[in-house]
């Protein structure tokens, strides 16, 4: 039979994070009493002293310090299990949520959702359109349930759903096209870059070559896109964003000798999968069955 309760570890954690009874209670809203009394019996049931009092200050010890790291983990599980339970009771969800990279392809997402739609009608669908670390971090935040991004997740479940080609492309008349012949990346240095910006508020990352010595950088892959259409400089883009415009002849392949084309995975990303609704299992299940036809063509 265990011998302290969730309570008494989650009332530790608060005078651990606050410093000290008085200010724990006001966190928590307990009386200091309360607090006192359930970190008192959580020391006489393990014991050990998790607490010294320094001055106005209770400071871990460093047993303190060891058994916080484990109550966080069984504070966090706790919580899961709680919100596991709500999403049971709730039934089929309402609404889904998807952070979607910008370079994902759109055409295997809009399938996938047409698809779930067609079950669930009623479901709203809400996009957040992101770049490179931004789906991530919206999911980490659970302001996302799901995330389609090119970074899998540090803290978290992650699954490769797709492979996409981007490829070293500027309009038909830039200057890079002058003279016909292979390039190198020396070669490109003096020509402007446009890159898109991390939509991540914390950590962000840069992706791709970054040595052009004048770069614009953008919010969204289609202001990238503008930008190379008006011949104001060159990408990496993904391949099914600009197909149609290379096939139209307004955009090329710069003729790099090496690096002009570069494979990229992208992750279909989430917490808990526990967590995770009727709803939202049938859109992982859909992007794979149609993430299988991008790969196998002939069985699509």
């Amino acid at each position: 039979m265990q011998k302290a309760t969730l309570e008494q570890w989650r009332m530790f954690r608060s005078v651990a994070d606050a410093g000290g009874f008085n200010q724990a209670a006001l966190v928590v809203h307990k009386s200091q009493s309360t607090i006192h009394h359930a970190v008192n019996k959580l020391e006489e049931s393990l014991g050990i002293k998790l607490l010294t009092v320094v001055g106005r200050r209770s400071l871990l010890t460093e047993a303190g310090r060891l058994m916080l790291r484990r109550a966080e983990y069984l504070l966090e599980e706790s919580a899961r299990i709680e919100a596991v339970a709500k999403s049971l009771q709730a039934g089929v969800e309402t609404e889904l949520r998807l952070a979607v990279d910008s370079a994902f392809p759109k055409n295997l997402l809009y399938k996938a959702l047409d698809q779930v739609s067609l079950i669930y009608p009623q479901l709203r669908i809400d996009i957040m359109e992101t770049a490179l670390s931004g789906a991530n971090e919206l999911t980490a935040a659970a302001r996302v349930d799901i995330a389609l991004s090119p970074l899998p997740m540090p803290e978290g479940l992650n699954e490769e759903i797709c492979n996409i080609e981007f490829v070293a492309v500027a309009h038909n008349q830039h200057a890079l096209f002058s003279n016909g012949a292979e390039l190198s990346y020396e070669n490109i240095k003096s020509h402007r870059q446009i890159v898109v910006r991390d939509s991540a508020e914390h950590q962000s990352v840069d992706v791709g070559w970054l040595g052009a010595e004048q770069r614009w950088t953008v919010s969204h892959m289609q202001a990238s896109i503008a930008l190379l259409q008006q011949g104001m400089g060159f990408a990496w883009l993904p391949l099914p964003a600009v197909s149609s415009l290379l096939q139209s002849g307004e955009l090329k392949l710069i003729p790099l000798a090496e690096g002009a084309r570069r494979s990229q995975s992208f992750y279909l990303n989430y917490q808990d999968r526990d967590k995770l609704g009727p709803a939202a299992r049938e859109f992982m299940g859909a992007l794979r069955m149609c993430s299988y036809d991008l790969k196998n063509p002939e069985l699509a």
